[in-house]
């Protein structure tokens, strides 16, 4: 079943072929306000996801993939809405609340490879959907090695196939129910052009000699997919503006606070900063209010929902107020290297091995026209410069970054100006 449009499709289907040709370069960009197609109902059934993993098995080639999340509305990072598109099958929209799971999904397009943007993005929630892909292609990060500099999604559809994708929906509430219209043919257009784009990127990747580099990070995205997502401990140092906060004892208000805070989102599946602000924590950490009179009276306690709260706020300041000394919040362990700016102060040496270090990554970076970041991760850069291996060797080097995490193309890349960076230059 498709919905009808308020507006009429950008390309009529008998005009155009299923992978459009690049509009010519002299003329203005194509904006897309429809797929080719029409847009697709959400499938919410089975007997419908079944006729729709049908279809998906008898089509070919790789099988766009893209998910909506309600970011900045609910405490989850569930998937809201499954984009999916194919030759030979078209696209479909699966809401995935009524399934919980989708292994009858999983079956028929995990052996193949999955076009997705920005894939570590999207792979968290999908994979909580038990949709795991073995091979990937990663738009986003294609681009990245390519070394464009406008990666997302409708600029490089824009730069490369000249059609110009709308983005005003992105930060949509797509927990809403029911989705409008203009959000699924929002959605729907995420996926129209990834197949063409897909192959516009690699061969961008085979003139620049890149290919092995892109297998590379595709695969270590693949391996991770599964991985449990990062626990942070202590995540509410996290809180924006604790940098603020002087003394242990306030530390141990925002924490109470934030903890409070964190409780009732996930009660309420709301995102924690809609449940109160961190700046209102911060305030309240640092003003310490006693009665309601007092809390209500700074910024950001002023709405309705938050002054509705406001026992359980004061309850959290009163706790936090109550507890002895050995259990207030204390530095807590250094996970890694300090923060540079405290290099030149702790160890001057440091300090200049990672200035060394930093210019060989910009140098090499600038000349291989990837982003500094995408070459070696700052952390493995700092990590190493803080502490290199005791024998100074290229061998030494490479083992450490490939104990980081770097892939081979990095550490073949990066080794050997590394190696000479980290040695003491002679006086």
């Amino acid at each position: 079943m498709v919905r009808v449009t308020d507006e009429p499709p950008a390309r009529r289907r008998d005009e155009e072929p299923d992978s459009p040709d690049k509009p010519d370069d002299k003329t203005e960009p194509v904006l897309l306000t429809a797929p080719r197609d029409g847009t697709p109902e959400p499938i919410t059934d089975r007997a419908e996801l079944a006729r729709a993993v049908e279809r998906f098995a008898q089509g070919s080639g790789p099988v766009a993939v893209d998910a909506e999340r309600a970011s900045g509305y609910r405490y989850t990072h569930r998937a809201y809405l499954v984009q999916l598109r194919r030759a030979g099958a078209g696209t479909v929209l699966i809401d995935p609340l009524p399934f919980g799971q989708l292994p009858e999904l999983d079956e028929v397009i995990s052996p193949t490879e999955w076009i997705l943007h920005a894939a570590s993005q999207d792979l968290p929630c999908l994979t909580e959907l038990g949709l795991r892909p073995t091979r990937l292609f990663d738009t986003e990060l294609a681009a990245r090695l390519c070394g464009f500099e406008r990666v997302g999604l409708a600029a490089l559809t824009e730069s490369l196939l000249g059609y110009t994708l709308e983005k005003h929906h992105s930060a949509a509430d797509w927990s809403t129910r029911p989705l409008p219209t203009s959000w699924l043919t929002y959605a729907a257009l995420d996926v129209e052009l990834l197949l063409q784009l897909r192959d516009t990127l690699a061969e961008e990747l085979h003139e620049q000699g890149k290919t092995e580099w892109a297998a590379q990070e595709f695969a270590a995205l693949v391996a991770s997919a599964g991985d449990p997502p990062r626990v942070r401990a202590d995540p509410w140092r996290r809180t924006s503006g604790i940098h603020r906060v002087r003394g242990a004892r306030a530390l141990a208000r925002v924490r109470a606070l934030w903890q409070a805070r964190d409780e009732i989102a996930a009660r309420r599946d709301a995102s924690p900063g809609r449940v109160l602000a961190d700046a209102a924590i911060i305030a309240a950490a640092e003003a310490d209010p006693k009665d309601e009179r007092s809390l209500l009276a700074l910024a950001g306690f002023g709405g309705r929902s938050v002054r509705r709260l406001a026992p359980t706020w004061l309850a959290a300041l009163a706790d936090a107020r109550a507890l002895p000394d050995k259990e207030l919040p204390t530095t807590p362990p250094s996970e890694g290297p300090p923060p540079p700016h405290r290099w030149a102060e702790r160890d001057p040496v440091a300090a200049g091995r990672l200035a060394r270090c930093r210019e060989l990554v910009t140098s090499l970076a600038t000349a291989h026209r990837v982003p500094p970041e995408n070459l070696i991760t700052p952390d493995s850069v700092r990590r190493l410069a803080w502490s290199p291996p005791e024998e100074l060797t290229e061998e030494a080097v490479a083992a450490v970054l490939s104990g980081y995490g770097a892939r081979p193309w990095q550490v073949a890349l990066v080794t050997p100006g590394l190696t000479a960076a980290l040695e003491v230059p002679a006086q």
